[in-house]
């Protein structure tokens, strides 16, 4: 590529790091229109307005007084050029010092192509009252309620660049490394005024207000897989960058992982806190990410991406198979699986710096990604009695997956002391009946991921092994593994599948990778006896499935 490298930046849902706090009507404003004043605990003013970042309308002339950047500026005094001129009391500006009282500054003419200045929030809502939260009165509906998320990553790498500040003391710390274009893909903040108009829920997902809040639904999985696909399938960029919820994107990025067939590297970022609050960490995360894909540390011999997708939160890299948020702060999130899952560390003095390289397989590489995945594949329904297999649309004729065909797998979590009596069994397993009903009736690529005891994946209820057994035979494979942040390696059981150190949330989306690969296993004529023969046949199934598991 010429000159800079070009970045994809993605917007998904839910998204923190592309969030700002409520805009409230500041005490500058209050006071010029006699409103109530913002105040403190103890009832009086607030010592300073919020500044936000706003477009000034015109050029504008300010004096600054010569010393003010920092307490001991004056301390080195003799080391600076003299000022611009003087301001004396009353106001007026003059270049030569007319008496002592006299204030030092430099004249500075601020113009609207500067880019953004933190300045007072000076609006007011349309009758008259201010700002105090996002929405225009507690609870309010939609059409009285502001947006806190933005509709793309154009405005927030605007501010980043603008008013973040790096070690060395300058700005545009993304723009001086890379070009960067901005998509919407599931994005968390939309234009409800737009032609046609975008609705939340369906167009865009936001959390905030929290009355208000929407998340995708499964099928948004193809929406994901089929847009991240077609941009770094396009020759344009060095690489992308997926923003999200941090709750929500160490599920979406380990789904890239497996999904996107690329060499190109992909950066997963959230952020515990919202954009220009106290210790936000996101805007750091996106510079760090910028970073990575710039420095070409992910690359092979071939240039290709030797690390899969990474998720950079807090100047560390972590592999999208491995990681997990534990917590709602920065520093939150940790490894799951007990065996490495930081591959390295980012935004410390030096360039990145990778510590070790994943040994399983991911993107370009991976065995479920969308151009490995059939146009079809078999699936179940029943018919009467009897389980039947019927064909199933993955993708259409343009290669693109299906909002359709995303499986539909449930997570079911076992423990201990359910038995009513020693030696006695009555849990009957009516949740997971109804499960297995409704999959037959409804969804064709089914399945179960069952988190029974650590490390090996043991379902303590004998009734409930049997009715798991007996969905794997109706055409629904079961994937076990342990407890929590399972630490050990879950194998294979009999006919289910070993999730190996994958927690539940991982094996679930690699099981639906799976079935959109190799469809259902071939269900037997009576699932809970099967014959020697379709008993072979859904082992000879699992093992394309086990294959899987073992290695991505």
């Amino acid at each position: 590529m010429n000159g800079k490298p070009r970045i994809a930046h993605i917007s998904g849902s839910n998204a923190t790091i592309s969030s700002s706090p409520p805009l409230v009507t500041s005490n500058k404003a209050r006071e010029k229109r006699g409103l109530p004043l913002v105040e403190d605990r103890s009832g009086a003013r607030l010592r300073f307005d919020a500044l936000r970042p706003q477009r000034l309308a015109a050029p504008v002339t300010v004096y600054v007084e010569q010393f003010s950047a920092h307490p001991l500026e004056r301390d080195a005094a003799e080391l600076y050029g003299p000022p611009d001129g003087y301001v004396d009391r009353a106001g007026g500006f003059h270049r030569e010092r007319q008496s002592n009282s006299d204030v030092p500054v430099y004249e500075i003419t601020l113009s609207p192509d500067d880019g953004l200045y933190p300045l007072p929030y000076m609006a007011v809502q349309a009758d008259g009252r201010p700002w105090d939260e996002d929405c225009a009165a507690p609870n309010a509906p939609a059409s009285h309620a502001r947006q806190p998320f933005y509709p793309d990553g154009a405005r927030l790498l605007e501010e980043i660049d603008r008013l973040g500040i790096d070690g060395k003391g300058l700005a545009s710390v993304i723009s001086s490394r890379a070009d960067v274009d901005f998509y919407r893909v599931t994005p968390p903040g939309g234009y409800t005024k737009g032609e046609p108009p975008e609705v939340p829920g369906e167009h865009f997902f936001p959390y905030r207000p929290k009355h208000l809040a929407a998340s995708p639904p499964r099928p948004a999985l193809a929406t994901i897989t089929n847009s991240v696909q077609r941009i770094l399938a396009s020759g344009s960029y060095a690489g992308a960058i997926w923003t999200q919820g941090s709750p929500r994107i160490e599920e979406t990025v380990y789904w890239l992982n497996l999904l996107i067939d690329t060499t190109l590297p992909i950066c997963g970022n959230a952020s515990q806190r919202p954009h220009g609050t106290i210790s936000n960490d996101g805007d750091k995360n996106l510079a760090d990410s910028t970073e990575f894909i710039v420095s070409r540390v992910w690359a092979d011999e071939s240039g290709n991406n030797r690390v899969g997708v990474v998720l950079i939160q807090d100047q560390r890299i972590f592999s999208a198979r491995d990681v997990q948020k534990a917590d709602a702060r920065p520093g939150g999130y940790t490894v799951t699986g007990g065996h490495g899952g930081i591959v390295g560390a980012v935004g410390h003095e030096g360039p990145p710096a990778l510590t070790y390289i994943p040994a399983r397989r991911h993107t370009y590489q991976s065995q479920v990604n969308i151009a490995r995945l059939p146009a079809k594949v078999l699936g179940v329904s029943r018919a009467g009695n009897k389980v039947t297999l019927i064909p199933v649309a993955i993708k259409n004729e343009a290669g693109e997956l299906l909002d359709s065909a995303i499986p539909k797998v449930a997570i079911v979590k076992d423990a201990n002391y359910s038995a009513e009596r020693i030696n006695d069994d009555l849990d009957d397993g009516v949740d997971l009946l109804a499960l297995v009903g409704r999959n037959l009736e409804r969804y064709p690529l089914s399945g179960f991921v069952v988190e029974g005891h650590a490390p090996f994946g043991t379902i303590t209820s004998a009734t409930r092994t049997r009715i798991l057994r007996s969905a794997v035979h109706a055409g629904m494979p079961v994937a076990i593994v342990g407890r929590g942040n399972n630490e050990g390696f879950t194998a294979p059981q009999g006919v289910f599948i070993g999730g190996r150190n994958l927690t539940a949330t991982k094996a679930r989306l690699l099981l639906m990778a799976c079935l959109m690969r190799f469809g259902s296993p071939p269900p037997a004529a009576d699932p809970y006896h099967p014959t020697e023969e379709e008993a072979k046949a859904v082992k000879q199934a699992l093992s394309e499935y086990q294959s899987v598991f073992d290695t991505h």
